[in-house]
């Protein structure tokens, strides 16, 4: 893929042999060709922006050049005999630069496209780049090389430009005479030492602006950022300033370095250890060294020198000085891979190994005199070892004191040991599948050791007994260590989870999730206590204790909430109750919103001031208002308040601004369901005053005591189905139609045939719910109880005889309502209203 000059056209080739060009701002096909019979490896556009020729190189061995006018090839270049890698146009515009894999680089004249020359550089290339005849790369080249006279006279224009390939070597070359101008003695990224099977080496090539510098870039995702350095005596060479690492494969084993732990040590799937700055975490430089996979490491400070200890595949342990970068040991014995490494904690003179062989040994060396003097690396031998486990040993752990070594292994077991002669002294058994991890306690006579069964188990030293078991992983336990001074350990497992646990409380305080797989490696800081984790996933985690940060997040926050929690209390009290709901927003106090706006109805006259809230509220704030209105819409006592809210809100707000809100679908489900409860609560309770009504009218006209203007205003009160009733009533008992009931009663004479008592209302509470209170009116009406048995049914056109009032009990209907009840007994006839 390449991009104009202009930027305004991108070129892309692939597998598919075509070469598509697109117009960028479009985003459209201007141009397809084909012509290539292999894969397009390559393609560039012509650097100056009005010759539009584009060139294509293909593992067809050729050159294409296609028009971008007349839309076709108009020259192919046959001179390669292996893939085409990387294409160059040099600085003048007139001559093309193709390398490959047929290890040469040919110069085309771009007037007649004929090769002018093909430079040999004995190595299957992967890029090439023009450097610019002005650039400090090219002016200190010349300096320090003379060129030949021949050559300052040719009237050809010279070109300069550097090459990479697989062997992971900068070379910078003249095209006149085809001459190197330089070559770096070693290959920074190559990963093998045996020059007949390299596995590395550069796959692209860029240069910097101002061509400063060069930026390589190998298989396994590596980039080298190389810089100029001149030396004193007026030799220039290129040194690597910057390594970034795209991969890291699974990371098996990490180190902080030094006391000041301002490096770590990172070993993954390959024979190298990384260096990396936790300043800005970039790979400052690596040990290439051992000849297999790298599987363990341990560090020491011995002699004012930070030393690093490696365990790799091929059977040998190297020590490295970390500020000189060199091996000055090699520890070579075991019959396995190294798998376990461990320094002296007191005397630091010594290191124990445990290998894949099931042996353990010894390694001393305090015998080396100076070890920054040291050129070449001193091959160890071991002062004492022992067969010590039946399957791998998987951890190794010297005590604080040096006096003891405990070892975990495949075989389930852990095992204690006694420096120097690895005497055994005890036996560790308990868990159920392999030990991966062991480690002696910083302040205590105990050990710990992790598990493949999900478990970690303290052991005393005394007679080896279990004290503390310790669950909660869901996989195997692959690392544990001690922080705070004994008081604490982390765990990492295969769940990749990472476990802070209090030994006291055997429980686990925080789990952490950062990692998608194995967590293999863990390296906790003993001065700041930094952690840091790798794992499966081709991560490295960093992790601090912020246990004094956060208390003091909380301290601070906690003051500010108490400074509005005033602020609140002093807006109330000076019925400012915008900011009070404001404040209360802020807060999140749901309780204390519901009094402000409970407060706010009570006064009649605060719409206002509802409305100017509910204005300033954002999305969020509007969302939080409606699920506080949900909730407080489910209690009955606070319904008046909740629909007083809503009614401004619904007001104020269009509803195109309301579907907006966040799950508003949701929030209104749970309102409308109770709001219709409320009403029909409501509306029950109106239709059951009209009962009320109606006794009381009916009282006052049958009562000779009563006014006929208290009987019409009552009877003005009621509504149109009670009216009907009451005539229904009088045209059943009282036949005259010209008189009212009451001078029907009057004019005949018998004023002792009805006999109505009105006595005082005796309150009871009736069963039922214990929110509502019932008040029972008893009513005495002699022989007319019958008007109040059916006063919804009587039928004014019906022939049949209105029945006298028998002795019979009758049971009364209701009136059409749940929450009327009534009773009759004899002459007396009990009305019960739920208000």
């Amino acid at each position: 893929m390449a991009c104009d000059a202009s930027g305004g056209l991108l070129a892309t080739a692939g597998a598919d042999r075509n070469i598509l060009v697109w117009d960028v701002d479009g985003g459209y096909c201007t141009h397809s060709f084909r012509g290539h019979q292999g894969v397009v490896t390559t393609v560039i556009f012509h650097p100056d922006p009005h010759c539009l020729l584009l060139f294509s190189g293909s593992d067809d061995a050729t050159v294409r050049v296609w028009d971008l006018v007349a839309k076709k090839c108009i020259s192919v270049l046959e001179k390669h005999f292996s893939s085409v890698t990387s294409l160059a146009v040099s600085e003048n515009g007139w001559n093309l630069l193709s390398a490959g894999r047929d290890k040469v680089v040919n110069v085309w004249d771009l007037r007649d496209y004929h090769c002018r020359a093909t430079i040999p550089t004995y190595e299957p290339l992967e890029a090439v780049c023009v450097l610019p005849s002005g650039s400090r790369l090219v002016s200190v080249m010349n300096q320090s090389r003379t060129l030949p006279e021949t050559q300052k006279k040719s009237g050809a224009a010279p070109v300069y430009f550097l090459t990479v390939g697989e062997r992971g070597i900068v070379r910078i070359w003249y095209s006149e005479g085809a001459l190197c101008l330089y070559e770096q003695k070693s290959s920074d990224a190559i990963i093998s030492s045996d020059k007949d099977d390299l596995k590395g080496g550069f796959v692209s090539a860029v240069l910097l602006p101002l061509a400063q510098g060069v930026l390589c870039v190998t298989a396994d995702q590596r980039f080298f950022f190389y810089n100029l350095d001149e030396s004193d005596e007026g030799k220039c060479d290129l040194k690597v300033s910057k390594r970034l690492i795209g991969y890291n494969e699974e990371i098996v084993d990490l180190k902080f370095l030094g006391d000041e732990e301002k490096f770590l040590a990172v070993a993954t799937n390959l024979e190298q250890v990384r260096m990396y700055d936790l300043s800005s975490m970039t790979c400052v430089y690596e040990l290439p060294g051992h000849t297999d996979i790298v599987l363990c490491l341990d560090t020491v400070v011995f002699s004012g020198h930070i030393l690093l200890a490696s365990g790799s595949k091929d059977h040998t342990v190297r020590i490295w000085d970390t500020e000189s970068k060199s091996c000055i040991c090699v520890a070579a014995g075991h019959m396995g891979a190294v798998g376990a490494v461990a320094f002296s904690k007191k005397a630091k003179n010594f290191f124990v190994s445990g290998s894949s062989d099931r042996t353990i040994k010894v390694w001393n060396f305090a015998s080396i005199p100076d070890l920054g003097g040291i050129s070449k690396s001193i091959k160890l031998s071991s002062q004492a070892a022992v067969a010590a486990h039946d399957k791998d040993i998987n951890s190794v752990a010297v005590a604080p004191n040096d006096s003891l070594v405990c070892t975990g292994s495949q075989d389930r077991t852990a095992r204690i040991w006694k420096l120097p002669d690895l005497v055994p002294i005890l036996v560790l058994r308990g868990h159920k599948r392999g030990v991966w991890c062991v480690e002696f306690s910083p302040v205590d006579q105990c050990v710990m050791t992790a598990s493949g069964d999900k478990t970690i188990k303290i052991w005393a030293l005394s007679d080896g007994s279990c004290l503390k078991t310790f669950e909660g992983h869901t996989a195997s336990v692959l690392r544990a260590s001690f922080l705070t001074r004994g008081t604490q350990f982390v765990s990492s497992g295969a769940d990749g989870l990472l476990k802070l646990w209090t030994i006291k409380s055997n429980e686990c305080i925080a789990t952490f999730d950062q990692h998608e797989d194995k967590i293999w490696a863990m390296a906790v800081g003993k001065k700041t206590e930094m952690l840091a984790t790798g794992g499966s996933d081709s991560l490295v985690n960093l992790w601090h204790d912020c246990t004094a940060t956060d208390e003091e997040e909380a301290l601070l926050k906690e003051e500010e909430v108490a400074l509005k929690d005033q602020e609140l209390l002093n807006a109330l009290a000076d019925t400012d109750y915008v900011k009070a709901i404001q404040l209360a927003f802020e807060l999140r106090r749901p309780y204390k919103l519901l009094n402000v706006f409970t407060e706010l109805y009570s006064k009649g006259h605060a719409q206002d001031q509802v409305q100017k809230v509910i204005r300033e509220l954002g999305k969020e704030e509007l969302r939080l208002l409606l699920e506080y209105l949900r909730e407080w819409n489910t209690k009955p006592k606070f319904s008046h308040v909740v629909q007083f809210v809503l009614f401004q809100l619904f007001n104020v707000l269009p509803p195109t601004e309301i579907i907006e809100v966040q799950g508003i679908s949701q929030l209104l489900e749970g309102l409308i369901p109770y709001a219709q409860r409320h009403y029909s609560r409501l509306d029950r309770l109106m239709r059951s005053t009209f009962l009320l009504d109606y006794t009381l009218s009916s009282m006052s006209v049958l009562s000779p005591t009563e006014t006929n203007l208290s009987s019409s205003n009552l009877l003005a009160r009621t509504a149109d189905p009670p009216h009907a009733q009451i005539d229904q009533f009088h045209q059943t008992h009282f036949p005259e139609p010209n008189l009212t009931p009451r001078q029907s009663l009057l004019d005949s004479g018998n004023t002792n045939s009805v006999e109505v008592t009105a006595p005082r209302a005796k309150k009871k509470r009736l069963s039922g719910s214990n929110s509502e209170k019932t008040t029972v009116a008893e009513v005495k009406i002699g022989d007319m109880e019958d008007a109040f048995d059916r006063p919804d049914v009587v039928d004014q056109s019906s022939s049949k005889k209105h029945k006298p009032a028998s002795s019979k009990k009758r049971k009364p209907k209701a009136l059409g309502n749940d929450s009327v009840k009534g009773s009759a007994s004899g002459n007396a006839v009990t009305i019960a209203l739920q208000v």
